[in-house]
């Protein structure tokens, strides 16, 4: 009996983190690690969840014409989310669907592009762990498991107090040690066979 061709279906890495190898140290995301937000067969897109932007959320709730939050909330770094649209911001957080434009990642686990949310969060009826970010990585169809299949990332499993509590410097070594990886005994090339 003939063997029936079967098709190769993309590995879904919806709440995955992406972490970068050394071998991306030349790159725009050289030791960052980016939240898998949504991949499908049009290609994916996350969030970088440890590069710090120039900003604080106070700042960019005054830039909005947004007053309210406390001090804590007003210093919270934003992050740099990646390289596609710098000028949009982003929300990650947790807590229900209860806002315009979310997107949800997992039963938990939220992406948000609305003005609500950050109205919501000044007053102090947001959620209770949110990260703000400017900008978005992007992959095409096919190009992030190009990357994997070039041995560009590492994949490893989101949880939240990477996403909202680790400091942001702690993150890349850590997101790494999810999965048994050490970063300081790993070479700063990957070869193919």
């Amino acid at each position: 009996m003939p063997e029936t061709p079967t098709s190769i279906v993309p590995t879904q890495l919806a709440n995955q983190l992406l972490i970068a190898l050394p071998s991306l140290a030349e790159t725009n995301f050289s030791r960052s690690v980016a939240l898998i937000c949504q991949h499908d067969a049009d290609g994916a897109m996350g969030i970088v969840v440890n590069r710090p932007s120039e900003y604080t959320l106070g700042e960019v709730l005054g830039q909005m014409g947004l007053e309210g939050g406390d001090d804590a909330m007003r210093g919270q770094v934003v992050l740099a989310g990646g390289p596609v649209h710098p000028e949009r911001g982003f929300v990650l957080h947790d807590g229900g669907m209860q806002w315009d434009s979310t997107l949800a990642i997992t039963d938990a686990l939220f992406l948000t592009t609305s003005r609500e949310i950050l109205e919501s969060m000044a007053r102090g009826e947001g959620p209770a762990h949110a990260v703000v970010a400017l900008g978005c990585a992007g992959w095409n169809s096919g190009q992030l498991e190009q990357e994997l299949s070039e041995n560009d990332w590492l994949t490893a499993p989101a949880d939240a107090e990477l996403l909202f509590d680790l400091p942001l410097d702690a993150r890349w070594h850590a997101a790494a040690g999810r999965i048994g990886v050490d970063f300081a005994h790993l070479a700063d090339y990957s070869g193919h066979a």
